[in-house]
């Protein structure tokens, strides 16, 4: 089951994975991240650390990819662009408190395939939502062709 929600403006883009935005309606602001995915992180927290022993690799080179995705993630979604919400019901939050998303372009586009498919975030195996079968699938693709970080790295 899933609820489907529109009329959302992007306020700003977070990190590589999460966005901030506005209902128009309800004027209700809202940190989402997106479902299924992950980016490096553009921040020290203890997923940096974590990422950093599991990968064996720098965090200064893990915030650099981060950054990378952050920008990413802009050219997609600019403030101001208008995008839509679905959510599935049985897995609404995360543990930090942001809802959990697809988000969707007027195009139709999803955000979150766009992201993987253009190699700037992986599937995200730690928790599991509808898609993602397709995102492991689409994270295969972009490290074959090299796409996006996996031009700099091999694992992210």
């Amino acid at each position: 089951m899933i609820d489907f929600q529109t009329n959302y403006e992007v306020l700003c883009v977070v990190d590589g994975d999460g966005f901030k935005a506005v209902n128009k309606i309800s004027k209700t602001l809202v940190e989402f991240r997106l479902y299924g995915i992950d980016a490096p992180e553009i921040k020290k927290c203890k997923k940096l650390l974590q990422d950093e022993k599991m990968l064996q690799m720098p965090g200064q080179l893990l915030m650099e990819l981060g950054n990378k995705s952050a920008e990413f993630l802009r050219t997609v979604i600019q403030k101001g662009s208008t995008i839509s919400i679905v959510q599935e019901n049985r897995n609404k939050n995360d543990v930090y408190g942001r809802q959990l998303c697809y988000a969707y372009l007027p195009d139709g586009s999803c955000i979150n395939e766009l992201l993987v498919s253009n190699g700037f975030a992986k599937a995200y195996n730690e928790y599991y939502c509808e898609k993602l079968p397709d995102y492991q699938l689409l994270n295969t693709l972009a490290k074959q062709n090299s796409k996006g970080l996996y031009s700099l790295v091999k694992n992210f």
